[in-house]
């Protein structure tokens, strides 16, 4: 109904690590049934965000391949008011972008303000390990310190911006979590316990 720049999909948060359980034939993102949450419903979660909200609109969210698409997720709560599931909707713009572009020169109309950045990026990840990868590529960002170079410190600081962030509300994480930072998994438990002790959680 919504043609093929629409992609829809019904998410179970029962099964953070097995998410996706159904996904509409207009695949933009590159999930399939069984891919995990995302990023933003991790650390929404996590800091207790969704509670009071019914959806969460017109964000940007980011496919495996680059693609960026116009996202929205909606909640689907059960009788005592807890999230039990989501429905998404990505929306591949860049059609329409073109043809706004090609009018707005065709009238000569010149564009009066730029594209502002959306505050929050979602990373549709169709895996566990994608979504673990991205995560600790969005926090390390800019620093120019390969994983196996890296000081307790600075792997202790990542640490506690993914925990933060919610990534170790996904079962079998920590092993994925330690391969990338070129530690032990011993290593990523003794990390999370120091964070408990700073923050009183994990």
């Amino acid at each position: 109904m919504l043609g093929d720049d629409i992609e829809i999909i019904l998410h179970d948060v029962t099964d953070l690590e097995n998410s996706v359980v159904a996904i509409s034939e207009t695949n933009l993102s590159g999930r399939e049934i069984g891919s995990p949450v995302t990023n933003l419903i991790l650390k929404m979660l996590k800091e207790g965000r969704a509670q009071n909200k019914s959806f969460i609109t017109n964000y940007e969210g980011v496919a495996k391949d680059g693609k960026v698409l116009r996202s929205s997720t909606f909640f689907i709560r059960n009788e005592n008011n807890e999230i039990i599931g989501m429905l998404c909707i990505n929306i591949d713009y860049r059609k329409m972008e073109r043809v706004i572009d090609y009018l707005s020169k065709f009238v000569g109309v010149q564009k009066i303000a730029e594209k502002k950045t959306a505050p929050t990026v979602e990373h549709l990840s169709p895996s566990i390990e994608d979504l673990a990868k991205a995560s600790i590529k969005e926090i390390v960002g800019g620093v120019n310190i390969p994983p196996e170079r890296m000081s307790q410190e600075e792997r202790l600081e990542i640490i506690e911006k993914l925990n933060e962030n919610g990534i170790f509300l996904l079962k079998g994480i920590v092993s994925i979590v330690a391969e990338e930072l070129c530690t032990s998994e011993a290593s990523i438990y003794r990390y999370l316990s120091k964070v408990k002790k700073v923050h009183g959680s994990v």
